[in-house]
């Protein structure tokens, strides 16, 4: 794998995200978390699955600059709908997938945090869905998990605002479980997983199983109207503009179109 590295050990695989500068979601590294999950899920001696980021952050957000090369509406729904698909495997994996963040998980890199079982965060760690800032709307089920974990009020907040709340914060929100130093992060990471690892693997994925009835019934077709609206925000004036905006740093112009 070009962009992602795989460590096994005591029944844990660790996963870390490996692309410069800022880990972002791009498609290569989604196309390759999707074959590094298809083959842990095939491999009897792992239990469970630990996700990190390497460098500074866990992931900072999806590729921008990978947007210009996509000409149309349809398109951009596609690329939504490809992630979307992965973070469902991922919500459905039978084995718990741990996301231990650092740094920031912002964006697409939030949407894939969310769509982990368990998220472990540093004190400082900014966590947020920025993508109004830009013109467009999440486009991974982040506005669909997002009030699942943290409630619709803290959800339109951040979601509106564009502002990233810290991991102490995320904590308090119901969107991570627990937080820890930055040196601690890691090795609490890793002894969560193994004392997971432990149980049994028949048991663990029953328990997964039955965690996914308490989603909501609206849920599906949520993700669905995202993928729609995903589209329409990149096909308009303003998604547009906001993308030129980001990669000639400057502030957008929004006209409302």
């Amino acid at each position: 794998m070009e962009f992602i590295r795989v460590a096994n050990e005591n029944k844990v695989a660790h996963v870390t995200l490996n692309r410069p500068p800022a880990n972002a979601v791009a498609s290569d590294v989604l196309k390759e978390l999707s074959e590094v999950l298809t083959s842990i899920e095939k491999d009897p001696e792992t239990k469970v699955v630990l996700i990190s980021g390497e460098g500074k952050f866990f992931s900072a957000g999806a590729d921008i600059k990978e947007f210009t090369t996509v000409s149309s509406e349809e398109g951009f729904a596609e690329l939504g709908g490809f992630g979307q698909r992965l973070f469902d495997k991922m919500e459905a994996f039978p084995k718990p997938i741990i996301a231990a963040i650092h740094g920031a998980a912002l964006g697409g890199g939030l949407e894939l945090a969310m769509a982990c079982h368990i998220r472990l965060v540093t004190e400082t760690a900014k966590l947020g869905l920025p993508e109004l800032q830009l013109g467009l709307v999440p486009g991974f089920a982040g506005t669909q998990r997002l009030p699942a974990l943290v409630g619709k009020a803290k959800a339109t907040e951040m979601l509106l605002t564009s502002e990233p709340i810290t991991g102490i914060e995320a904590v308090a929100a119901g969107l991570a479980n627990q937080v820890y130093s930055d040196e601690d992060l890691l090795p609490k990471a890793k002894e969560l997983a193994e004392k997971i690892a432990l149980k049994s693997a028949v048991a663990v994925n029953y328990a997964l199983k039955l965690l996914t009835y308490s989603k909501s019934e609206q849920f599906d077709e949520g993700v669905q109207k995202e993928r729609e609206y995903f589209g329409k925000a990149f096909a308009s004036e303003d998604g547009q503009e906001g993308i030129r905006a980001f990669i000639e740093k400057r502030k957008p112009q929004f006209q409302d179109k």
